[in-house]
């Protein structure tokens, strides 16, 4: 079986243009098949609130109305990936860009309304992978924004990590999957404040301990999550930590293990 790589970016990487344009050209390199997912930034905040929408937030999470969509739409399915893939294209990655409606690849269901009602934000519901399978074959890199689409025309607003770990998930039964998520740390940290004191490896067991006993909190609870789900679901390698971990074999991360 081939090595299938699925390596998510964020903010850090997507509203820094130097770091960005460093990455995507080490990314060029890594050979093999690999697919990209990238978040959206501060760009759709900053675009709302040039067009005077309002940025509604409810535990860190974006409540996305009519209005915002349109603007998450343009920014995310179309500044920022057509900028990404334009850019891979100049390093000689041969890269197409992709929302979850682009060849039918992940169908969402609109998440429920209750208890919080997030609006048009979707919940993935199946990834298809045919089409993906003929442009990887073909040495064609998918690069795909955080957007899905619930089959009846309507697209939706998808948290990025879980379509980065669905896309893992859908691939597992055709690749060896390797989930990486680069973010502005270098791992999971034993203490928020000591960027050195990475956890490198975590498992079912530890990550319970260290859930109970709040060394993991907030934020880094969903992205922990969606690595448990991979791992759980034939992902073969889950990896947390700055996008060096991807090119330098002594840069330390989290591991994560079933």
């Amino acid at each position: 079986m081939k090595t299938l790589k699925i390596i998510k970016i964020g903010g850090n990487i997507i509203d820094n243009e130097d770091a960005l344009q460093q990455f995507l050209k080490e990314f060029s390199t890594i050979n093999g098949p690999k697919i990209l997912v990238h978040g959206g930034g501060k760009l759709a905040t900053k675009l709302a609130q040039q067009m005077q929408v309002e940025v509604k937030m409810i535990d860190g999470r974006r409540v996305t109305d009519a209005d915002t969509l349109d603007i998450i739409t343009m920014v995310y399915a179309g500044k920022i990936n057509k900028n990404i893939v334009a850019q891979l294209q100049s390093h000689q990655c041969n890269a197409i860009g992709f929302s979850g409606a682009d060849g039918n690849t992940i169908v969402s269901d609109l998440r429920p309304s209750k208890p919080i009602n997030y609006g048009f934000a979707g919940d993935v519901k199946k990834v298809n992978t045919e089409t993906l399978e003929v442009l990887l074959n073909n040495k064609v890199t998918p690069v795909f924004c955080a957007i899905t689409h619930d089959q009846n025309g309507q697209l939706l607003n998808t948290n990025a990590d879980t379509i980065a770990s669905e896309l893992a998930i859908g691939f597992a039964s055709i690749y060896n999957t390797e989930l990486y998520y680069c973010f502005e740390k270098n791992g999971v940290l034993e203490n928020v404040d000591d960027d050195h004191s990475v956890i490198e490896n975590i498992n079912t067991e530890t990550y319970k301990t260290l859930v109970e006993d709040k060394v993991i909190f907030e934020g880094m609870l969903p992205k922990l999550n969606n690595c448990f789900y991979a791992i759980n679901n034939q992902v073969q390698k889950v990896c947390i930590g700055k996008s060096e971990m991807l090119f330098h074999k002594n840069n330390k991360h989290t591991t994560i293990t079933k």
